[in-house]
C-alpha cells in the first residue's frame, strides 16, 4: 500500500497546452472565491440566500479547478479535448502504486495518474487553490440551508452536499492508495458526517466502516473501536459480519478475553457462514486449549435453525479440517450436496484440502536428501493429489457460479498435468480442463 518509485524521469515543459489551461482555471477560481467571500462579509448581502449559494459554489469550483474537470476513465486524447490543448505536464515519472505501475504527471498543483493504457485512474491535488475548500463549501451550504426557510433551494443544496461528500470520498481513497491510512480514516469519517447533513441526510454506513477499517490499519485502536461500534449501532456489519471480528480483536487488545469471545459467539450466531469469524473462533479454541465441543454446539444450533443451509455443513467441514479431523471434514463437505444438490463448495473444499496436503508433501520431498524417503514421499504425493480430482470434478460439474467453476478447472488442470504420465486418462483430463481455462468452453 505504499508508494514506491520505480524510475523517475523528470521532464520540464513550457507553460503551454493543457497545463496552461489548468493555470487559467486556478486563477479564475481564486478570483471567484475572493469575490464571493467579499459578498459574504458584507452584512447586507450576507442576509441573502443567494450569497451563500454562490460562495459554496465558488469553493467547490476552487476545489475542482486543479483537475480542470478531468474525469477518471478518460484517455489522454479525451483529456486534451476537455482541457483545451495538448497534455504537456510540468514533469513526469513512473511509479508503482498499490502494486500497479502508473505514469504520474504534474500539471501544476495536481498530479494525474495514468495506467499502462493511458487511462486516467487517479488525480491528486498537491496545491489547492483555496485551503480546506470542501469544509468551507460545506459551511456555506449549511448557512444557505438555514436561510432557505421556504425550501426553494432544497434540491440544489442537497446536490451540493452530495458533491462535497463525493469529493471527500475521492480524497479518502487517494490517501488509502498512498498507504496513508490515518489520513484516509479522517476523510472517510468526514464523508459520513457530511452525508448526514440536511437536506441530503443520507446514512453512509459504508464510509463509517471504511473509516473504522483504516483507523484499525493505522493502529488508532480507540478510534477504530468507536467507529466499528457505530457500525454495529446501525446494524451494519459489512461482508459476512466482519465488524464482529474487528470488535473481538479490539476487545482482546483491551485485555478483555471474555468479551472478545462473547462478540465472536454473537457474530457467529448472526453470520454462521463467515470465514473471518469462524477462523477467529477456531484460533481462540485452539490457542486457549478450550473444549471445542462448544464450537460445534454453536454450529449445531445454527444447523437447527437452518437445516437446509448447505453452507453450514461446509463450515463444519472447515472446522474439522482445521482441527485435524479429516474423516469428519470430508463427511461434512460431502453432506453439502445432500442438503443442496447445486451447492458446489463442499466438493470444492474437499478438493482444496487434498490438493494443499499434496503440495505440503511435495515440499517435504523437495527437502528430502535420502533417496528411499524421497521416492516414498513422491508416491504419497501422487496418491493424495489424485484424491483431489474426484471432488474437484464434482464441483466443476454442479457449480453454477462462474468463479467456482473456473477455479475448480484450474485446480484440475494443475493436478492432472502432474499426473499425466501416470495414466492416459489424466492427459485427457488435462486437455479438457486446460481448454476450459483457456476459454475454449
Amino acid at each position: 500500500m505504499t508508494l514506491a518509485l520505480v524510475a523517475s524521469f523528470q521532464f520540464a515543459y513550457a507553460q503551454t497546452g493543457a497545463n496552461k489551461v489548468v493555470a487559467q482555471k486556478r486563477n479564475a477560481a481564486k478570483a471567484a472565491v475572493e469575490s464571493a467571500e467579499a459578498d459574504a462579509a458584507n452584512a447586507k448581502k450576507a442576509a441573502k440566500l443567494a450569497t451563500w449559494l454562490n460562495l459554496g459554489k465558488a469553493y467547490l469550483d476552487a476545489n475542482a479547478a486543479p483537475t480542470a474537470n478531468a474525469y477518471l476513465g478518460a484517455t489522454k486524447t479525451e483529456l486534451s479535448l476537455l482541457m483545451g490543448g495538448n497534455l504537456n505536464p510540468i514533469s513526469s515519472e513512473t511509479v508503482v502504486l498499490d502494486g500497479v505501475q502508473l505514469s504520474k504527471e504534474d500539471y501544476g498543483g495536481c498530479d494525474f495518474y495514468f495506467n499502462e493504457n493511458g487511462t486516467l485512474v487517479m488525480t491528486d491535488v498537491t496545491e489547492p487553490v483555496v485551503p480546506d475548500a470542501l469544509n468551507k463549501a460545506f459551511e456555506a451550504f449549511q448557512k444557505a440551508q438555514e436561510l432557505d426557510v421556504k425550501g426553494s433551494k432544497k434540491k440544489d443544496i442537497s446536490a451540493a452536499i452530495k458533491t462535497i461528500a463525493d469529493a471527500f470520498s475521492e480524497q479518502a481513497y487517494n490517501q488509502y492508495s498512498f498507504g496513508n491510512f490515518a489520513a484516509a480514516s479522517k476523510f472517510f469519517e468526514r464523508v459520513s458526517e457530511v452525508s448526514l447533513a440536511e437536506p441530503y441526510a443520507v446514512l453512509d454506513t459504508n464510509s463509517i466502516y471504511n473509516a473504522a477499517y483504516t483507523a484499525f490499519q493505522s493502529e488508532n485502536f480507540a478510534k477504530a473501536k468507536e467507529l466499528f461500534e457505530k457500525c454495529a449501532s446501525y446494524g451494519y456489519y459489512y461482508n459476512d459480519g466482519i465488524v464482529f471480528s474487528y470488535l473481538s480483536k479490539l476487545a482482546e487488545k483491551d485485555g478483555d478475553a471474555e468479551k472478545s469471545l462473547a462478540i465472536l459467539k454473537e457474530g457467529f450466531a448472526a453470520f454462521p457462514q463467515s470465514q473471518a469469524i469462524l477462523v477467529d473462533l477456531i484460533n481462540y479454541y485452539i490457542t486457549s486449549k478450550s473444549d471445542t465441543d462448544e464450537l460445534f454446539s454453536l454450529l449445531n444450533k445454527a444447523k437447527q435453525n437452518e437445516p437446509n443451509n448447505a453452507s453450514l455443513y461446509y463450515v463444519e467441514g472447515n472446522i474439522n479440517a482445521q482441527l485435524g479431523n479429516e474423516e469428519a471434514a470430508i463427511a461434512a463437505w460431502e453432506k453439502c450436496s445432500e442438503v443442496n444438490p447445486k451447492y458446489a463448495l463442499g466438493f470444492y473444499g474437499e478438493g482444496v484440502h487434498f490438493y494443499d496436503r499434496a503440495v505440503d508433501i511435495q515440499d517435504a520431498a523437495a527437502a528430502e536428501l535420502d533417496d528411499a524417503k524421497y521416492m516414498a514421499l513422491v508416491a504419497e504425493f501422487e496418491e493424495v493429489l489424485e484424491k483431489s480430482i474426484a471432488p474437484f470434478e464434482k464441483a466443476f460439474e454442479i457449480a453454477e457460479e462462474a468463479d467456482v467453476k473456473t477455479s475448480a478447472a484450474e485446480y484440475l488442470r494443475n493436478a492432472t498435468f502432474r499426473l499425466r504420465a501416470k495414466d492416459p486418462k489424466f492427459q485427457a483430463a488435462y486437455d479438457k480442463y486446460n481448454a476450459y481455462v483457456q476459454g475454449e468452453k
